[in-house]
């Protein structure tokens, strides 16, 4: 998958610094309270940090310092700047890191909620940005899954000594990114700015993943709505509701990149650079769901046509046999009344030419809806 900007191309380091999973820290045990029940109950919190590093000139000091000494050590050196990574933080949590980096109050809350649209605000020097990710679900058919895209959730905070991104879900990990750039000190040396064009460049890197998957999905519904002698209607709903979804998540975006491809006094000419490429690879995205969704739709709607000739035909089939059925059924219907003057009642062969009327009649319909397509 191409990556665009310097330093991006190089393959991702075997060993990692560590998971892009928050830490978990014990708390304090306290009683449990039921009555005089004397059982405990051990407390975990989840701690939201999943890295802190202080990059001066692009390289990542050794030492390990709490974000707020982090953030300290930078401000006191007037050097370099701090690249805080939270994983799903509560409001308790969050509230704590925006106590330290003079977040706008409704960004955090943007941050802890989530669920929100693609899109950039700008809080007096800082930026917030938001970005929904994506990954594919896995399956091995259209026709046996509930879910064919998963989103989540990325939240950047960008200001001029500090970047900080918030995760919520595990579509899109970003441990990887963070050492592979830590392996380009060049392009760290940019600032936090290039952190947020990294990782709007692995959000829309993962779209195309996602896209190129949906393009195997579709062709095998087309072999199956086109090539079958049946059609089921239920994949093509599903998989259009998932491009829906997945168009949601990515053509949103095209608004706070073009805003940051623009000039602007947030990014320098470079950054902007890169990020054109992204932006250009998310349009590619974008005309490529909309094609999708236009081809699920004509789909359906073949499908549903296919669908209406299939129960034509049956009904047709249906109404010839009981065509052929209703004779017979008129012919013995009149002589099974209870009547004394019958025609040839008391005939010796009377039976065996009825049944041979009866037989002559359904062999003329069957050979009647025979010849026009009928059965």
């Amino acid at each position: 998958m191409h990556r665009s900007g310097p330093g991006l191309d190089r393959p991702e380091p075997s060993i990692h610094r560590g998971s892009d999973q928050p830490r978990r820290s014990p708390s304090a045990i306290a009683p449990c309270p039921h009555g005089n029940n004397d059982l405990v109950s051990a407390v975990v919190s989840v701690d939201p940090v999943v890295d802190c590093g202080v990059y001066v000139n692009g390289v990542r000091d050794p030492a390990h310092r709490h974000y707020t000494d982090a953030l300290a050590h930078v401000r006191s050196t007037g050097q370099g700047f701090v690249w805080l990574g939270l994983h799903a933080p509560d409001d308790a949590q969050m509230a704590a890191v925006a106590s330290v980096f003079d977040l706008h109050e409704l960004a955090v809350e943007d941050a802890v909620v989530a669920h929100q649209r693609p899109k950039l605000e700008v809080y007096g020097d800082s930026l917030f940005m938001v970005f929904r990710t994506v990954a594919y679900v896995d399956h091995l058919s259209i026709a046996e899954t509930a879910e064919v895209v998963s989103t989540g959730e990325i939240m950047v905070f960008v200001g001029a000594d500090y970047v900080i991104t918030v995760r919520h879900g595990d579509q899109t990990e970003l441990s990887s990114l963070r050492h592979r750039m830590e392996a380009s000190p060049d392009l760290l040396a940019l600032g936090p700015t290039v952190v947020l064009h990294a990782v709007a460049d692995r959000v829309v890197d993962s779209y195309l993943v996602v896209v190129d998957e949906i393009d195997t999905d579709i062709e095998e519904i087309e072999e199956d709505v086109f090539g079958g002698s049946t059609v089921a209607i239920d994949p093509v709903y599903l998989l259009k509701r998932e491009v829906i979804e997945f168009r949601r998540a990515a053509t949103p975006l095209a608004a706070p990149l073009a805003r940051l491809t623009a000039p602007n006094p947030w990014l320098s000419d470079e950054v902007r650079t890169y990020l054109r490429d992204v932006a250009d690879h998310l349009t590619t995205v974008n005309e490529r769901v909309i094609d999708y969704d236009n081809l699920l739709s004509s789909m359906l709607d073949a499908a549903t046509a296919k669908v209406g000739i299939q129960q034509n035909t049956d009904m047709r089939k249906i109404t010839a046999w009981a065509a052929m059925a209703a004779a017979p059924t008129m012919i013995a219907g009149i002589y099974g009344m209870n009547f004394d003057h019958m025609p040839e009642l008391h005939w010796r062969y009377g039976y065996f030419v009825v049944i041979g009327v009866m037989v002559a009649i359904s062999l003329t319909l069957w050979r009647t809806f025979r010849k026009h397509g009928w059965l």
